[in-house]
């Protein structure tokens, strides 16, 4: 967790057009905020405070007596209140000059993932005049984007995952060969070898046979796994990151079918959902390579367009993708325009996943890869899976 960067948020709020940035917690209820201003997640915060960083000029903080000294570490000056009257009087005069906040707000919650705030808050700044608006440009800003160490630790993950990936399909047709193998087997074999990687992941991995694998977010158990077996379609979905602080997630999904040739039908599926994949990375590469801003609704636009067109559109039943970070979703802008419209920028030096699937009753496919963006380019950082494996 970093410390905060005052002279960069107060540059950033300028540009946005707004006169300053409310962070308000209660109970740790806005982790974001605790995120980006560098603050202790284990203390105690039993009363509300309130920190406020001008577009110009010096934070103000607004604590009560009782923990006066929670926002100690922050730059700024101090006030504080007891009663509710002191605490409403208080935020009016921290806010004096103010007009339009920016706060983990979200119009109509459509990006949930940073509404924050509660709606009480809201109607009482709205009471005292002033204007709510998003901050989750600013916090895809500030917590997003990555430095070149964490590209760094992406890139490792990549590597030790993408081979990890290719052994693992030779495993299964080794372990097929000498008795039962089932989706929990490989499950294991795949948290042990990403374990020898100094890797680290939450949940999962995704290792799902045939029907299973029309579950997107499948996974198997010792008392829940189906057989893999000749005839079987797979379906491998796994994530991890090194075990070093800062580090950031690698997410791959990958299908295959089992001792024969695809079908037509899981072939012609796989090719959409291969073009749709390609019709995303090449709406991303293409506004980088312009110098033109793309949101994240535009990219799964790109990839449910092609979906849709096919005749699979009712198929396609999740966001395209979605943003990596030192959490595998992560805190900037997904690639969706389903789940929500999500307006926020795909900004320079940040990592997300592109992944569109179909699920069929009998079978689904998705094809997952990540990207990385920089001023001018954006690029796909590990192999792209362009024809179903044969295990």
């Amino acid at each position: 967790m970093a410390d905060m960067n005052l002279e960069a948020m107060q540059a950033a709020l300028r540009d946005a057009g707004h006169d300053g940035w409310l962070f308000y917690d209660h109970h740790h209820r806005d982790p974001i905020g605790e995120s980006i201003l560098g603050m202790d997640t284990k203390v105690l915060v039993s009363r509300r405070w309130y920190y406020f960083v001008p577009a110009e000029g010096e934070p103000r903080k607004l604590v009560h007596r009782i923990e006066r000294g929670r926002l100690e570490p922050l730059p700024g000056t101090t006030g504080v209140y007891s009663s509710w009257q002191e605490l409403h009087a208080g935020l009016e005069a921290m806010l004096a000059g103010a007009t339009q906040l920016a706060m983990q707000y979200s119009p109509n919650n459509d990006i949930m993932y940073v509404s924050m705030v509660d709606a009480g808050t809201v109607e009482f700044l709205r009471g005292l005049g002033k204007r709510i608006a998003s901050s989750a440009d600013l916090v895809s800003q500030f917590e997003a984007v990555l430095g070149e160490a964490q590209k760094a630790s992406h890139a490792a993950a990549q590597h030790a995952m993408d081979a990890i990936l290719a052994e693992g399909w030779k495993e299964i047709a080794r372990r097929m060969r000498r008795g039962a193998y089932t989706e929990f087997h490989h499950m294991q074999w795949l948290s042990e070898a990403m374990r020898r990687e100094g890797l680290v992941w939450e949940n999962g991995p995704n290792v799902s046979v045939n029907a299973n694998s029309s579950d997107s977010h499948y996974e198997p158990t010792a008392e829940r796994a189906s057989a893999i077996r000749k005839g079987d379609f797979v379906l491998i979905d796994f994530w991890a990151r090194k075990d070093e602080p800062e580090s950031v997630f690698y997410d791959i999904t990958w299908t295959g079918v089992v001792g024969r040739a695809p079908s037509d039908r899981q072939q012609q599926v796989f090719t959409v959902v291969r073009d749709a994949r390609d019709a995303a990375i090449a709406a991303v590469v293409n506004a980088y390579a312009e110098g033109r801003a793309i949101h994240g609704f535009e990219a799964d636009d790109a990839a449910r367009g092609v979906i849709r067109d096919a005749g699979f559109g009712e198929f396609f039943t999740h966001r395209t993708g979605h943003n990596i970070a030192r959490t595998l979703h992560g805190p900037g802008a997904h690639l969706d325009n389903l789940e929500t419209h999500d307006e926020r920028l795909l900004l320079p030096n940040t990592c997300f996943s592109v992944e569109p699937g179909i699920y069929l009753p009998e079978f689904g496919v998705r094809s997952e890869v990540n990207m990385l963006t920089q001023p001018g380019k954006a690029w796909v950082t590990g192999k792209m899976q362009e024809s179903l494996v044969r295990i």
